[in-house]
C-alpha cells in the first residue's frame, strides 16, 4: 500500500507519529477513567442497576425495539434502491430537461436532514388526509434521504465502467436503456455492493431518530425501560452496544463483499473520475454508428 494523498513519511516524522499517537491514547484513558469514577461517586456502577438486563424478560422488551429498527431498515433500503436506480438513470438520461429534473430531485432530497424529513412527514401529511401508521412516516423520510444517495451511488458505479461497455453496446444496435439495462447496470451492480451495504449501516444507524414521533422502536423501548426500573443511564448504554454490535456486523460484511469482488473482478473501489457524462458518451457513440 502507498500513500495516495501525501508522500511516505519519513523516520523523523514516525517517530512524531507514534509519539502523539501515545500522548492522544493517554490523554483518551485519563477521559475514561475520569467519567467512570464520576460515575462510580454517583452510584451509576451500582450492581442492582445492571441486574435488569440479566433477565430475559427485559433484554427481550430492548429485542423487540431492535426488531422495529431492522424491519424500518429493510423496508426504506428496499424502496431507497428502487427508487435510487431510477434517480441514477434519471440524471444519466440523454435529455437534458430530464437530467436536470433528477439533479435537483437528488440534490434537495440530500441535502435535508433526515430528522426533518421524518418529523416533516408526520406533522404534514396527516393535514392532507394521508394519515398512516408511524412507521410509513419514518419509512417515508429514510426513503427520501436515502434514495437520493444511493442514486449518487449507483451514478457512481455506472460512471465507473469503461466507456466502451457503452460504445460496445450501441455498436451492436442496442438501443441506449437496453444497454443500460443488459450491460452496464448488471456490471456496475457487483461493484456498488460493498457502498450499498455501508449505506444500509447508515440507514440502520437513522432508524433510531423514529423515537422523535414516539415510534417503539429500541431508543424508545430503553427509555421505557429505564423509567420503569430507574436506570436510563444503563439503558442507554445497553441500547448503543445492541446498535454497535448489529452495525459491526454490517461493517464486517461490506468489507468482505468488497474484498470478494476486489479479487473477483480485480475491480477497485468506486471512483469516478473527471466529469463525463454517460448521456453525452452515448449520443456521441450513438452518431458513430
Amino acid at each position: 500500500m502507498t500513500a495516495v494523498l501525501a508522500d511516505e513519511l519519513g523516520p523523523r516524522a514516525r517517530r512524531r507519529v507514534l509519539i502523539a499517537s501515545i500522548v492522544s491514547g493517554l490523554v483518551l484513558l485519563a477521559v475514561v477513567v475520569g467519567a467512570l469514577s464520576r460515575l462510580r461517586d454517583q452510584g451509576q456502577l451500582e450492581a442492582d442497576l445492571w441486574e435488569p438486563f440479566t433477565k430475559w424478560p427485559e433484554f427481550r422488551f430492548l429485542l423487540l425495539g431492535l426488531k422495529e429498527n431492522v424491519r424500518i431498515a429493510l423496508v426504506a433500503m428496499g424502496l431507497s434502491m428502487a427508487i435510487g436506480m431510477v434517480l441514477a438513470l434519471g440524471r444519466l438520461a440523454q435529455t437534458a430537461p430530464v437530467r436536470w429534473a433528477f439533479t435537483a430531485w437528488v440534490e434537495f432530497f440530500r441535502g435535508l436532514p433526515v430528522l426533518l424529513l421524518i418529523f416533516f412527514s408526520f406533522l404534514m401529511l396527516p393535514r392532507y388526509g394521508l394519515d398512516w401508521p408511524a412507521f410509513w412516516y419514518v419509512v417515508l423520510g429514510l426513503t427520501l434521504y436515502n434514495s437520493a444517495v444511493l442514486g449518487e451511488i449507483f451514478r457512481a458505479g455506472i460512471l465507473s465502467l469503461e466507456r466502451g461497455q457503452m460504445e460496445a453496446s450501441l455498436a451492436i444496435g442496442l438501443t441506449y436503456w437496453k444497454a443500460m439495462r443488459l450491460v452496464v447496470v448488471p456490471q456496475a451492480l457487483r461493484r456498488m455492493i460493498p457502498a450499498i451495504v455501508s449505506q444500509l449501516v447508515t440507514l440502520l444507524k437513522d432508524t433510531s431518530l423514529a423515537f422523535i414521533i414516539a415510534y417503539p422502536e429500541l431508543l424508545r423501548h430503553a427509555n421505557i425501560l429505564g423509567t420503569a426500573r430507574k436506570n436510563i443511564l444503563q439503558s442507554l448504554f445497553v441500547a448503543a452496544l445492541l446498535f454497535l454490535v448489529v452495525n459491526l456486523v454490517l461493517s464486517r460484511i461490506a468489507r468482505r463483499l468488497e474484498v470478494r469482488q476486489r479479487r473477483r473482478y480485480s475491480a477497485g473501489a468506486i471512483a469516478v473520475s473527471g466529469v463525463e457524462d454517460l448521456a453525452a458518451n452515448a449520443a456521441e457513440a450513438e452518431s458513430k454508428v
